[in-house]
């Protein structure tokens, strides 16, 4: 077992985790500094609403038992879920790359310690408690509707909030983009009207690299979802997305491929909560 926990934790790109004793409560500073900073006029609602309550994180991460190994993947998700929100907060820089008729909007810039990243925004008709339901709790049904995904499988849960993923990418069109797949800690958060699914590339003992697979990196990445200020039976969906498909692919190829798939997404969802919506109706009848 310590053999595997210390290659994990010497895995993360974050230094200070190899402190386990201090880990946590690292991780919540970091936070709570990050959310004081944002709470200024600009961030929106969701930001104060993630600040007030950011305190409760340290106190129910301390009242878990977790090992070494289970400390890491939590750390992750927190690191995650902090610089996504940094990220998002920060509204100057951003180039548009996509603008659909029904207003979806793909936009880009580049960090300099991540490269290119690309923000999705657009409204949807169900209420956020809905959605949630569908990204989180059926998060492994997911290949059933989004074609750019073949599988989800949750390899291991860690509390109520973290969960490690692996995910088996579908086949692009011409078969651009070979089979790529992906090993994630993802963190889930509900922090008043708002929700979060933070994740990044992490590695797991039960899902080594795979033959035929290329394992790509992905993270920060980070989905937001709070009701329409204007109408809360609809929903403000953000989704910050930052990928390395690895391989010999031209950066035209990946931001095309990446933009387009944001896109392809936001109706693939659509579809699909249409459809969850008109068999639920036709069972009440």
């Amino acid at each position: 077992m310590l053999p595997a926990t210390v290659k994990l934790c010497a895995g993360i790109s974050y230094r200070h985790v190899r402190n386990m004793t201090g880990l946590r409560r690292n991780a919540m500073i970091a936070i709570h500094h990050e959310l004081k900073k944002l709470s200024g006029p600009g961030p929106g609602a969701w930001i104060n609403h993630v600040r007030r309550r950011s305190s409760l994180l340290s106190s129910r991460i301390a009242e878990e038992t977790y090992s070494e190994a289970e400390q890491c993947y939590v750390q992750q998700g927190q690191e995650a879920l902090q610089k996504s929100i940094s990220i998002l907060s920060d509204q100057d820089g951003w180039q548009t790359e996509i603008e659909t008729l029904n207003g979806d909007k793909v936009m880009s810039k580049v960090l300099p310690d991540i490269g290119k990243i690309f923000k999705l925004e657009v409204m949807l008709e169900q209420q956020t408690d809905d959605l949630y339901e569908e990204l989180v709790n059926n998060m492994e049904q997911m290949g059933e509707w989004n074609p750019n995904v073949k599988q989800v499988k949750i390899l291991q849960k860690i509390g109520q909030d973290t969960m490690i993923t692996h995910e088996v990418s579908g086949e692009t069109p011409g078969n651009v983009v070979g089979p790529r797949d992906f090993v994630s800690v993802r963190c889930a958060k509900r922090r008043g009207s708002t929700c979060f699914l933070a994740g990044m590339s992490t590695q797991h003992p039960g899902m080594p690299e795979k033959k035929g697979f290329v394992r790509a990196e992905n993270g920060p990445t980070c989905i937001v979802m709070r009701p329409s200020a204007d109408d809360p039976n609809k929903t403000k969906f953000t989704w910050l997305l930052s990928l390395d498909l690895k391989g010999w692919i031209p950066k035209t190829v990946i931001n095309r491929v990446l933009s387009q798939t944001q896109v392809d997404f936001a109706n693939h969802l659509r579809h699909r909560m249409a459809s969850s919506g008109s068999v639920e109706a036709a069972i009440a009848c």
